[in-house]
């Protein structure tokens, strides 16, 4: 027999947003995600849990098919404000982008995930409240993770282009 999850109370929400937060900036996604789903069952449209368990898969993103990045994104397009919504979903897509580089893919293949992820960044920029420039960040970041793609591409060997193919025999 399975014990039965517990409701939190209305009242403790806003204790257990914050405790969320702190299980993520310790690199707790699974707790984060556990309070976040509590905190849902008990206030389905609280708009910092979903924002929060939407980031809390993000950070749990290794590069497999497990992954649960559709999952992710529904959360994340369910918030009501636009900013949020194209913000948080270019932090996915780079996410997604930088997990899958660490399993192995090669940058060609991770490049339209960044891509996407800078047309929500530059979408969220015109957005953006006043003062805020995370947009800005991000967009930077998948700049320079592009960047480092060209840097680290292998020069093709003098006398052979690349359109040429395999040769046949």
């Amino acid at each position: 027999m399975t014990p039965a999850l517990k409701a939190v109370s209305k009242g403790a929400i806003a204790r257990a947003i914050a405790k969320a937060e702190m299980y993520r900036h310790v690199n707790e996604p699974g707790e984060t995600e556990s309070i976040c789903r509590d905190v849902l069952a008990t206030e389905p449209d609280n708009q910092a849990a979903l924002a929060l368990l939407g980031l809390a898969l993000a950070d749990q993103f290794c590069g497999k098919v497990s992954d649960r990045c559709a999952e992710a994104g529904r959360i994340i397009q369910s918030l009501k404000d636009p900013y949020e919504r194209l913000y948080y979903t270019g932090l996915l897509n780079e996410r997604r982008a930088k997990a899958n580089l660490h399993a192995g893919q090669p940058p060609h293949v991770l490049e339209p995930l960044l891509e996407n992820a800078m047309a929500c960044f530059e979408q969220a920029e015109k957005l953006r409240p006043e003062g805020n420039d995370d947009a800005i960040l991000r967009w930077n970041r998948c700049v320079r993770l592009l960047e480092s793609f060209h840097e680290v591409q292998p020069e093709p060997a003098p006398g052979i282009e690349v359109a040429d193919g395999v040769p046949v025999g």
